[in-house]
């Protein structure tokens, strides 16, 4: 007997039950593991205490690189205030993107040793991950708009409202944090694939690639190979694009005389699009390679019994 139209919608109110469904637990598990990342990360400390901390760090990284540039230059580089400031507030959320879903692995594998029964749960391991490194990466945001703030306000970093690309700066910051999350995911599949011994490797990775992308100084000062492995790195395009937001007359971290990109293209700066485009471009292939990575990691951490056993020696 063929199959009726009644019959037929109610097959497709099945499926859409449980599509909804499906979203909102995934919805419930990510916010579970945000509110348990956020308290891990506090350690139940008086708010303000914890706010403090969690802003010293960048802010005193920040104030450490404009005392050199000052001391360097004898005073005569203002040009590269901004430069400086905006590099160092958006590395808060590459430190904390990189090393939340990494520890998060860590932490529950090593420390706490839960990894395998948040495996088993409901919510697939990749979202509770994400939840468990979003108190991170809110850290990160507040030490990055604490360091904005303090460069602007007492620093001399000449900061004009009127004159902000806030189309760019938004697509941007979107962009880029997406491009900061997929790398964690990266460093995520690789900690859970290491021993015990691997709690310095995202912060370490994190400083090697501060050199590689211009986030203190421009592209140029490094070898031709060294600024190629930055231009195919979202986060250059990422910290290039904020600061042509926030300061248009910046000194550009990518091109410029004796940079690759101003010999490939013979273009002293590029303009808002390319560097909106080769952000997009950059991130998806990172995205991309990041979900692939991860899915391959547990596999391979499932059938060697890497998630069931702590790894110390």
């Amino acid at each position: 007997m063929e199959p009726t139209v009644a019959a037929f919608d109610r097959h497709a109110l099945r499926a859409t039950r449980s599509r909804r469904d499906g979203w909102r637990d995934t919805w419930r598990g990510y916010r579970t593991a945000a509110r348990l990342g956020w308290r891990v990360e506090a350690n139940w400390a008086d708010p303000i205490l914890f706010l403090t901390y969690s802003v010293a760090k960048p802010l005193a990284g920040a104030l450490i690189l404009v005392v050199m540039l000052e001391v360097v230059s004898g005073g005569g580089a203002d040009e590269y205030r901004a430069f400086i400031v905006v590099g160092s507030a958006l590395w808060s959320f590459v430190i904390a993107g990189l090393s939340g879903l990494a520890m998060s692995v860590l932490d529950d594998r090593e420390r706490y040793r839960m990894l395998k029964y948040l495996y088993i749960s409901p919510t697939s391991l990749a979202v509770l991950l994400l939840g468990r490194g979003t108190a991170r990466f809110a850290m990160g945001g507040i030490g990055a708009a604490v360091t904005l703030a303090v460069g602007v306000l007492f620093l001399g970093v000449p900061f004009d409202p009127a004159v902000m690309d806030v189309p760019l700066l938004l697509a941007s910051m979107a962009l880029g944090l997406s491009g900061v999350i997929a790398l964690g995911v990266v460093f995520a599949a690789v900690v859970l694939q290491t021993r015990q011994d691997s709690w310095s490797y995202p912060e370490a990775v994190a400083g090697a690639l501060f050199l590689l992308v211009g986030a203190v100084f421009p592209l140029a000062v490094l070898p031709m190979p060294v600024q190629a492995l930055g231009l195919v790195t979202p986060l250059t395009w990422w910290v290039a694009a904020v600061r042509e937001a926030l300061f248009p007359d910046a000194v550009s971290s990518i091109a410029g005389p004796g940079s690759l990109y101003t010999r490939l293209t013979g273009v002293t700066e590029p303009d808002r699009w390319v560097l909106l485009i080769c952000l997009l471009a950059t991130t998806v292939l990172v995205t991309l390679g990041a979900m692939l990575t991860f899915r391959v990691s547990e596999r391979r951490a499932k059938d060697r019994g890497l998630i069931d056993q702590t790894t110390g020696t």
